[in-house]
């Protein structure tokens, strides 16, 4: 009965420990939201100016509620921009006392990265994608069949638009972060990688074929970086390996105290 009792005292305490960092995470995001909303017009004029670059300089909203909830879903959108670091930062405080100190060392390069190339992604999608698309996508006004084809985008379409090409562009520059992470986990090696390589070119393709709009050019811009990343990935892994080695043999030559 003891052996229970300090067996479930343990995974007590893990838990308080999660709640009170889903807490922090919780309070980080609405004060943000809060900061955020009293803003939103200057960020709403961000997310739009693609648009307007494009040539486009009317956006309609087609139900009363529409316009509001679009000011709280790009209040929310930037609350969650501006929060990452720190929930990053809350899941690493959460899982560093779990860890020794060599996979403290081995991790925190990816946690650092983490941000950083989420942001490369986002800028990606915001400065070249995004444009590329929309020139694509209105290209299709004019007449047709002696009937005027005029875009009239909502505002909430719009939006959804943008926060799609930001989010799927940020998580997909995630990708060699997240075959390392695979790669020091044991669960693949370095040579599986490599042979996978030409499945990995196709997934890329097949990724930007959904996450993009239908036109050749978005397609690319998306899964040129995601091949580009993946074989920086395995670049990072070599180095990764080597460095393990020279750890190990080290250790080895270490002598005996």
């Amino acid at each position: 009965m003891n052996d229970i009792d300090e067996s479930q005292a343990p995974l007590l305490d893990h838990l308080i420990e999660l709640r009170r960092r889903l807490l922090f995470c919780v309070i980080t995001i609405v004060l943000a939201f809060v900061g955020c909303y009293f803003i939103v017009e200057p960020i709403f004029t961000i997310l739009v100016r693609p648009l307007v670059e494009a040539g486009q300089d009317r956006i309609i909203f087609t139900q009363i509620f529409e316009a509001f909830f679009v000011q709280i879903k790009v209040a929310f959108f930037a609350a969650l921009m501006i929060s990452f670091p720190v929930l990053a930062n809350q899941l690493w405080q959460f899982v560093a006392p779990g860890l020794y100190r060599k996979e403290k060392r081995a991790l925190l390069p990816f946690l650092l990265a983490t941000p950083l190339l989420f942001a490369a992604g986002a800028s990606l999608a915001y400065f070249v994608t995004i444009p590329v698309a929309l020139h694509f996508l209105l290209g299709f006004e004019g007449n047709f069949g002696g009937i005027r084809q005029e875009a009239l985008p909502s505002v909430a379409n719009y939006l959804s638009f943008v926060m799609q090409f930001l989010f799927a562009f940020g998580i997909s520059f995630l990708l060699p972060v997240l075959l390392m992470l695979v790669e020091r986990a044991g669960i693949v090696t370095r040579k599986q990688l490599i042979g996978a390589r030409r499945y990995a070119i196709v997934a890329a393709f097949g990724i930007a074929a959904v996450l993009t709009p239908p036109d050749v050019g978005s397609q690319f811009l998306l899964a040129i970086p995601l091949i580009l990343l993946y074989e920086l990935a395995l670049v990072g892994i070599w180095f990764s390996e080597r460095s393990r080695r020279k750890a190990a043999a080290s250790e080895d030559a270490a002598p005996a105290e």
